[in-house]
């Protein structure tokens, strides 16, 4: 399965659009900017969006996309995560006030999205793609996603500011499964020097990224990217990144990546 690298910036810039990951040509994990790389025909394409929070970067383009692509398709596109981000969703942007309420529109009976609740631990199969719900720790309720490709697993942890040992127990275990953990997405959003932001942020710092990375088990490590760093920062966190004592890890910029083989 190839994993296209939509956006994977913590805020935009020239250059920089925040995080969506197309899985396949039908799965989109986040909604950020990212999406307007897409054509319409590839918009058109996307059956299934998997959200990991409400914050704006990861679904920033979610409207846009309905309005886009919503009249051109046969069937509602559906928008799967937790209870709390889908109530945001209805409260805050499907309003009629900040933009319409594609859940009732053209009917409601034949919407242009419909918005279905996960929980941690869910596990789906869409279009042929294994999609299990982890665990996270953020400042808003938040998941993770874990993808089965052709290859192996694609592990993908949200925004956190550390994640529960549930995650780093599932990540270990999937690793022991077959190919194991091919491709390793963690966000790392503020340097050191913003340490303290990050912690109010509840987002990791590298500091923080070490304390984290410490939960996999030793040995033969799973291929780890970087992912959410903010553009006037990335180059410094990626330098803090590398300074740091990781073993057999070597840390990769997701910036630096068009798409993962999966």
């Amino acid at each position: 399965m190839q994993v296209r690298i939509l956006g994977c910036s913590g805020t935009i810039a020239k250059g920089c659009h925040t995080t969506s990951f197309l899985l396949g040509e039908h799965i989109l994990v986040d909604a950020g900017t990212g999406v307007g790389q897409l054509t319409l025909e590839e918009m058109q394409g996307i059956d299934h969006v998997f959200l990991t929070h409400s914050h704006l970067d990861h679904i920033a383009a979610l409207p846009l996309l309905l309005d886009a692509v919503g009249a051109r398709r046969s069937q509602p596109l559906q928008v799967h995560a937790l209870p709390e981000t889908l109530a945001a969703l209805r409260a805050h942007v499907f309003n009629d006030v900040i933009w319409p309420d594609f859940t009732r529109i053209p009917s409601a009976l034949a919407p242009f999205v419909q918005l279905s609740p996960l929980e941690v631990g869910d596990v789906f199969v869409c279009t042929g793609t294994l999609i299990e719900v982890l665990p996270a720790r953020h400042s808003v309720p938040a998941v993770g996603y874990a993808a089965r490709g052709r290859i192996g697993w694609w592990v993908y942890s949200g925004d956190t500011q550390g994640n529960e040992p549930a995650f780093w127990r599932r990540v270990n275990a999937l690793h022991q499964d077959g190919a194991g953990v091919v491709a390793l997405l963690i966000e790392t959003a503020f340097s050191n020097a913003e340490a303290d932001l990050a912690c109010k942020s509840q987002h990791l710092s590298p500091a923080t990224l070490a304390r984290e990375l410490a939960a996999l088990q030793p040995g033969n490590p799973p291929p780890l990217y970087i992912t959410h760093t903010k553009p006037r920062e990335g180059a410094l966190i990626m330098h803090e990144v590398g300074a740091l004592e990781l073993g057999a890890l070597r840390p990769v910029d997701l910036q630096t990546v068009d798409t993962l083989q999966v």
